[in-house]
């Protein structure tokens, strides 16, 4: 059952539950993929950002989307990383949000994606929105609507 509070939990605005751009890695589009396939692999993200020197979003790279592209007939040609750049090889086609979506927004196109990149209205990149962050958020909710009850 959804209580008179977890609704008011589905209308809160998300500023509050972003991670900000400055703690969120991500490549710029000139990046080549070795660059991009490096700090992948650092971070242990499976996908990442990219973004323009202004920090407008571009699209989103992934180790998948660099070893597609390396992959020959028999064998990754690994000695193209270096050459080829992020802005060929990322994905366009992905959801945002907005800075000034709710809850419930984020909820709806998280259950499909690991997270969501959050973006102002000039498209410049705020941060990201997780699954992690709104089931945490969920769970407290949940167990708090429990132990009142």
């Amino acid at each position: 059952m959804i209580s008179l509070s977890s609704k008011e939990l589905l209308e809160t605005s998300i500023k509050e539950y972003i991670i900000p751009s400055e703690k969120v890695a991500h490549v710029q589009v000139g990046n080549s993929l070795e660059h991009a396939l490096l700090l992948l692999t650092r971070s242990g993200y499976s996908s990442i950002p990219v973004l323009d020197p202004s920090f407008r979003l571009h699209g989103l790279i992934s180790s998948r989307l660099i070893t597609d592209n390396i992959l020959g007939l028999e064998r990754f040609e690994f000695e193209n990383l270096e050459e080829r750049k992020v802005e060929n090889v990322m994905s366009t086609d992905f959801s945002t949000i907005s800075i000034d979506s709710t809850f419930k927004e984020a909820f709806n196109l998280l259950i499909d994606q690991p997270f969501l990149c959050v973006v102002s209205s000039e498209g410049h990149f705020e941060g990201i929105m997780t699954r992690r962050v709104v089931l945490k958020e969920l769970k407290k909710h949940i167990y708090q609507m429990i132990h009142s009850g």
